[in-house]
């Protein structure tokens, strides 16, 4: 079985490569399935949509490539927020920038070391995981906000952030991606706003597999034990508009927006990125960075 029941396909037609792969993740127990080209990456995705959690694919592949099946992958509803990690040796800004810009927001440059690709294929996999439970709380959460015109909530832990996300996202008539913005916008509230945990510290913490146990430490000390974040909604015409603010002291919110090709190897900072891509139809960061609005449309689109 794979770890946390998850499994990546490998698009790679170098052989050697495809083998280092399989042994850097068969150290641990991840499950990968390999193919050599495009075309058979695409018909197995697209007959069976839930069998992968990510996708680690070539930049260059016999047939189509990994350019066009990014693009595909990303077109297709079923599959859209499917992670896809591109790999390539091409190291330049301008090859990474395509990758970025055509949806994969994950990238890795050839040769890699064992620790490399882990760290990345587990953020691309957490990050599907957390996903997928986001869509079943928007499920299990209560309609009650579709009858509301405006609310403010307030939130101090990640519990609570993601549990609220979820309400508040089924206000909007695409939920599934309006709630992974929410959430996004709401943690960040709580571990860079109220707790002050910046990006290297971060990384430290990812590395050492300990940033949650982190939130909740610093959450228990007496300097951090009043903070909350609130988030304002409200409905107005043709557009819902959701305020967040944190109680810190803002951050340089204006590289985050988009990722840029010296942050695509990182394991995190991609976040504010991906909800100004897929969730919001505007994100505005207001002061110093400690307050974000971002708008939705609430017209259905035909």
């Amino acid at each position: 079985m794979s770890e946390n029941g998850q499994a990546v396909l490998v698009v790679d037609d170098d052989e050697l490569n495809m083998e280092l792969i399989f042994e850097y993740l068969r150290a641990t127990e991840i499950m990968a399935l390999g193919v050599g080209n495009g075309e058979t990456a695409l018909n197995m995705l697209q007959e069976s949509p839930g069998k992968f959690s990510a996708v680690l694919l070539d930049r260059v592949l016999p047939g189509l490539d990994g350019i066009d099946v990014l693009h595909s992958i990303k077109s297709d509803p079923e599959l859209t927020m499917l992670p896809v990690i591109m790999q390539t040796a091409k190291d330049g800004k301008k090859d990474i920038l395509d990758g970025l810009q055509a949806g994969a927001y994950y990238y890795l440059t050839k040769p890699y070391e064992r620790q490399t690709l882990l760290a990345i294929v587990r953020t691309a996999l957490n990050d599907y995981k957390s996903y997928r439970q986001l869509q079943i709380n928007v499920k299990q959460t209560s309609h009650t906000l579709k009858m509301m015109d405006k609310g403010r909530f307030t939130f101090q832990t990640l519990e609570e952030a993601r549990s609220l996300a979820a309400l508040l996202a089924n206000a909007c008539n695409d939920s599934n991606h309006v709630v992974l913005g929410l959430t996004e916008l709401m943690v960040n509230a709580i571990e860079h706003g109220n707790l002050g945990i910046g990006y290297k510290e971060k990384s430290r913490l990812n590395t050492l597999g300990e940033w949650e146990s982190e939130i909740k430490y610093r959450l228990g000390q007496p300097e951090h034990a009043g903070k909350q974040a609130t988030v304002e909604f409200e409905r107005r015409d043709n557009t819902i508009v959701f305020a967040i603010l944190d109680q810190g002291d803002g951050f340089e919110w204006q590289k985050y927006l988009e990722i840029s090709p010296e942050r695509a190897l990182d394991s995190h900072g991609r976040g504010i990125a991906m909800a100004n891509a897929i969730s919001f139809d505007k994100i505005e960061y207001r002061g110093h960075g400690n307050e974000v609005c971002v708008t939705v449309g609430t017209r259905k689109k035909s």
